[in-house]
């Protein structure tokens, strides 16, 4: 892991590295605030994955997290939203190709050969975070917005116990019956409906068993609110009894000014399953 810059933020530190990736088969950057805290103290990790045409910076410039994780002892961890590099397939729709990759390891050509986002993040990207940062990785919960909230919702519903809470904004929640994932299912799954079913979030929250609470915000004026399908989600969670609040807020649109005002909402949130209070 390389250093590309480090900051002093809210007392923490707000880094940005690179790595080269096995499972990407590329160079990858990604961002880190780590707080100020007693050096025997291991922290608690927050992922957070961001949406469409975003990489790593988004959220950490825009978000507003740093001065809540600073205060609640929380790691957080920004990732890319797909491989990146001159070699790497792409398309020229900002919702194909870098940019874009839905968080789901692809099985067709031209995508398999790079496009592994889940491996890389369920396993490789974690294993980086962990041997680098002083952090518990037994401790873990995640969030995102748009396509990164249907790729934190994802994570979570399969991966089962392995966070201990998820929060999303404005995320896609079906996107199986969507224009935002039949397209990209179709061009990095192929046409076997059987597999978009595991990366479907509504779908996956049918047989989960994960067991945290779950957060959703959603602005009444989100221009992309035809694309979410928030309700097929709410309705799968609201008939298995799961830990799920639903909220639609009036006036907010599907910005990073929608995601910086409810922000500490979200931190305060996820403190509270991560340290159990």
């Amino acid at each position: 892991m390389d250093i590309v810059s480090e900051n002093k933020m809210f007392d923490g530190v707000q880094g940005v590295y690179k790595h080269k990736s096995t499972a990407l088969k590329c160079s990858m950057n990604f961002a880190v605030f780590m707080p100020n805290a007693p050096r025997n103290t291991q922290i608690p990790v927050l992922w957070f994955l961001s949406g469409l045409t975003c990489t790593h910076e988004n959220a950490m410039l825009k978000a507003g997290m740093q001065k809540f994780a600073q205060l609640h002892k929380i790691a957080v961890v920004f990732p890319d939203t797909s491989p990146r590099g001159k070699n790497i397939p792409d398309d020229d729709s900002y919702d194909l190709g870098q940019g874009a990759g839905f968080y789901l390891n692809a099985t067709q050509s031209p995508w398999k050969e790079n496009y592994q986002m889940w491996d890389y993040l369920i396993s490789e990207l974690p294993s980086v975070i962990e041997k680098n940062f002083n952090v518990d990785i037994s401790r873990q919960s995640v969030m995102g917005h748009s396509m990164g909230g249907h790729g934190a919702l994802l994570l979570a519903f399969q991966m089962n116990i392995k966070f201990r809470s998820v929060s999303a904004l404005a995320p896609i929640c079906n996107p199986m019956e969507s224009d935002w994932g039949r397209k990209q299912f179709s061009a990095y799954l192929g046409s076997d409906k059987n597999l978009w079913e595991n990366y479907d979030a509504s779908v996956v929250a049918q047989h989960t068993n994960f067991s945290g609470p779950i957060l959703v915000d959603t602005g009444s004026d989100d221009e992309y609110i035809d694309l979410l399908l928030i309700d097929s989600l709410s309705k799968v969670l609201k008939e298995r009894k799961m830990n799920a609040i639903f909220r639609m807020n009036n006036g907010y649109d599907h910005s990073y000014y929608f995601i910086a005002t409810f922000m500490e909402e979200h931190m305060n949130f996820h403190a509270k399953a991560l340290f159990g209070n």
